[in-house]
């Protein structure tokens, strides 16, 4: 690995994480061939805040996909912060139409950001906010994890309507860019809106391998900028403790645990069947294409790994061949 790299890259780093070049690690190659020969086109590796692994690519905005939910969780928190909601709240409170639903009535913000609120939906095709309201529900809310843009739509939804009765801007991208990316000086390339024309929640953000790193620099600390609280402490927790239903996702976030799911989402990543051999603290952001964001608090480390979406092998069920584990143990090794 060339010293110019880490330069190139230390200059485009903004503040408020302090950034500097460090020498490669020894498994920087060995990480950085595994990635290449699975259509990887960034890797940015940081450690204590100091980039210690990079590709050439990691300057050059790509989609997170479903990357984008794990802000939705981050919002959320901020959003307890502000006394806007709570996680346990119902989602009725603030969608009438759900009140004399005997089941939708029943539906609580965590369970939306948890994925088991009830509703089933097509991944990677997302109706608009209030459209996403009607969508079915196949499972007692609680009772079943059930991956898809609804939940996350339906959460866009109920922070628009939350917003507007306090008579801020209604739009959820302006309020994550004013109380989370703004602050951590992130600088978002795009961010695709959806059938409605609102932005959408589950996938859509444009971002660099350097900027996605900032949003895990901050979740490696904690959820504090410069030693303060940019969210609600007990909420930001909150987003990294599993469901019954799906141990290995939180709210918004993957987690290194046994799951029973049996859901194609759940099952393509092995960091389940792996856990064990993981850190136990590890929480990742993962969208399709095996874009990925682990963060590692026990190891000081951040890891931003992005990749080119293969749509056909997508549709027909391929599988990439990637291995978020073997990856892992290849970056990990001591």
């Amino acid at each position: 690995m060339k010293l110019n790299i880490f330069l190139l890259v230390a200059t485009a780093w903004a503040a408020p994480v302090e950034m500097a070049e460090s020498g490669p690690l020894p498994v920087c190659a060995a990480a950085l061939a595994y990635s290449q020969a699975h259509d990887g086109v960034a890797l940015l590796v940081l450690q204590d805040g100091k980039i210690r692994c990079a590709s050439s690519d990691i300057a050059e905005p790509q989609e997170l996909w479903s990357g984008t939910k794990s802000l939705v969780g981050l919002m959320a928190a901020a959003a307890v912060q502000d006394g806007l909601l709570t996680l346990d709240e119902r989602a009725a409170d603030t969608l009438g139409e759900w009140r004399d639903d005997p089941e939708r009535s029943k539906i609580t913000l965590r369970q939306l950001l948890s994925m088991t609120g009830g509703q089933t939906s097509s991944v990677g095709r997302p109706a608009g906010y209030q459209d996403s309201l009607n969508a079915p529900l196949t499972s007692a809310p609680g009772s079943m994890f059930q991956y898809g843009p609804a939940p996350m739509q339906i959460f866009g939804e109920i922070m628009r309507r939350k917003l507007l009765a306090k008579g801020e801007d209604g739009n959820p991208r302006t309020y994550i860019e004013r109380r989370i990316l703004t602050p951590l000086g992130v600088r978002i390339a795009a961010w695709r809106n959806g059938p409605d024309g609102a932005p959408l929640m589950p996938q859509g953000l444009v971002l660099s391998a350097v900027e996605w790193a900032k949003i895990g620099e901050f979740v490696r600390a904690g959820g504090r900028l410069n030693g303060k609280p940019l969210v609600e402490p007990a909420a930001f927790a909150d987003l990294f403790k599993g469901s019954r239903a799906n141990p290995a996702y939180g709210l918004t976030w993957w987690l290194p645990r046994p799951s029973p799911a049996t859901d194609p989402v759940t099952r393509s990543t092995d960091i389940t069947l792996h856990a064990a051999e993981l850190p136990a603290d590890m929480v990742v952001a993962a969208g399709a294409g095996d874009q990925r964001l682990f963060v590692i608090p026990s190891r000081r480390i951040t890891i931003v790994r992005q990749a080119r979406l293969d749509l056909t092998a997508l549709a027909d069920g391929r599988k990439s061949g990637w291995s978020d584990s073997h990856f892992l143990n290849l970056l990990l090794a001591r």
